[in-house]
């Protein structure tokens, strides 16, 4: 059970619960500012003042009083009119974040519910029930209402979910875990779906992963800079300090780690004609250093964000008020970092892939990496795959945040386009995997050929770890499995693990 403290909770805490099964409560301390916000709401239900959200309509329809006894109707009305959602479901790791961040948005004490609501996402996920919430329909303002809409109707007892890996409907959904549907009281609905909750856990899932493909990038980079007989001589600390960015200091120190002992690299210290590698191999500390530094941009970003209030109105002591923090534009801004980073490490990955399989590049080694070239094609067409993929990710690399449509009657004039910005990362991120893991199988092939010298320890443990599961290629076979493998094992981080890798976001 994690207990989250709402404006406090630090990522690695999010990233435990997007990775693992577990249970999530709010801290006590939360209960005294919920308790006050949701008297403010309760004391502005039963008064004669119109406030948006309590007694009014949405949006263009903020104009509309809506009578006391309607309250509950208006709120339930809310949910199922915005439940418009469309196209696959989002998985169910993601879906436990998104509800966690959505927990820790209403602990702040600022969104006027009671603690009744609170506690039914809390048991939803202690006890198994994902709501099913459809990927499509939301554009980052005001708030993703239409994926939020999906999960609050199950509280309802509405929409649909799963658990125990079944699929039912909400009511039975609840029925199953031994709870019931709560009704929604005075701003309960809107406090639900008015924020940025779909998002941003889109995107810290995809920061999550994106972290590990970048360390996995330093292993792989490394690798390869052995395969190629590449020189050490670019990660020397004074060229990096002299420029002073951190990410490409901590990755060319990083890079100078993974790489001591290599008698490959030590065989060509003296009496190679090579005078200088390609920028693939020469400049990885620049480029993946640079990409470091843009995924801790975004994690600061999406950080603050998983701890922000963001529905409307916002309660507060001095009263309600009516803003605009249900607008994604950080989140989005964020999502369109992230992109950039994973882009860039695809891409010059994809590069040394080239190298490796080209015999005029590889100082050397066989064509296409495979002892019998003719009669076997070896890797040549997983560098097809590679270019493939790495030209999708550039596609996919088009900025999302400088889009916007207006929407409901123009009331919404200026959008984000948060939520597909960033559930576009996850496509990335699965390509970006696919592309270091075929440059793994690459690399560890070149390094095959060098023998009888020996490349770095800590780099001969990562390969281990691939050989465990991935034998060296011989004669040509089919090989979409190993990719696949390959890809799993970078996902997984193993091969940093394997590589005893310190390198934190």
């Amino acid at each position: 059970m994690l207990i989250l403290t709402p404006g406090e909770t630090p990522l690695d805490q999010l990233e435990i619960l997007y990775r693992q099964d577990v249970a999530a409560r709010l801290s006590e301390t939360c209960r005294a500012p919920v308790a006050a916000a949701q008297a403010i709401v309760a004391r502005a239900a039963e008064g004669v003042q119109a406030v948006y959200g309590v007694n009014t309509g949405f949006g263009k329809l903020a104009s509309v009083k809506i009578a006391a006894h309607d309250t509950a109707r208006l709120q339930r009305n809310l949910i199922l009119s915005h439940c418009c959602g469309v196209g696959e479901a989002l998985d169910a790791p993601t879906t436990r974040l998104m509800m966690a961040l959505k927990l820790l948005s209403l602990g702040r004490g600022a969104s006027g519910v009671r603690w009744r609501v609170i506690a039914q996402i809390e048991a939803m996920l202690e006890r198994g029930v994902i709501p099913i919430v459809p990927t499509q329909g939301s554009v980052g303002a005001s708030g993703d209402l239409a994926p939020l809409a999906h999960m609050t109707a199950v509280m309802i007892g509405a929409g649909e979910a799963w658990v125990g890996g079944q699929r039912m409907n909400g009511a039975e959904a609840l029925e199953k875990a031994g709870m019931e549907p709560i009704e929604l009281g005075p701003k309960e609905g809107l406090a639900l779906i008015n924020g940025t909750q779909f998002s941003t856990a889109l995107a810290l899932a995809a920061l999550f992963d994106a972290w590990r493909l970048a360390r996995s990038a330093l292993v792989t980079g490394c690798l390869s800079t052995d395969a190629i007989m590449g020189s050490t001589a670019p990660l020397q600390p004074a060229i990096h300090s002299l420029r002073g960015h951190r990410g490409q200091i901590e990755v060319a120190a990083t890079m100078r780690a993974l790489m001591a002992g290599s008698v490959i690299r030590e065989s060509h210290r003296e009496g190679d004609t090579r005078v200088q590698d390609p920028y693939c191999i020469r400049c990885q500390p620049q480029v993946l250093g640079a990409a470091v530094d843009l995924l801790r941009f975004a994690a600061t970003t999406l950080e603050t964000e998983a701890n922000a209030v963001t529905d409307n109105p916002l309660v507060t002591p001095e009263g309600i008020f009516s803003g605009g923090n249900f607008h994604a534009e950080p989140v989005a801004f964020a999502a369109d970092i992230i992109a950039l980073a994973l882009a860039e490490i695809g891409a010059i990955a994809q590069r040394r892939v080239a190298l490796m399989v080209d015999p005029t590049l590889s100082h050397d080694l066989p064509p296409f990496l495979t002892p019998d070239p003719g009669l076997n094609s070896g890797y040549m067409i997983a560098e097809v795959t590679t270019a493939a993929l790495m030209s999708e990710n550039k596609h996919l690399a088009t900025p999302c945040s400088t889009d916007s449509t207006p929407t409901s009657a123009n009331q919404e004039d200026h959008v984000s386009m948060a939520a597909h910005g960033a559930r576009r990362l996850h496509r990335m991120t699965a390509n970006l995997a696919s592309i270091l893991g075929v440059e793994a199988l690459c690399a560890a092939q070149g390094i095959h050929y060098r023998a009888p010298l020996a490349t770095a320890p800590r780099l001969a443990a990562a390969i281990a770890a691939l050989r465990a599961q991935v034998p060296p290629l011989g004669d040509d076979r089919y090989l979409a499995p190993e990719i696949d493998t390959a890809a799993r094992l970078i996902r997984s981080d193993a091969l940093s693990q394997a590589a005893g890798l310190e390198f934190a976001l």
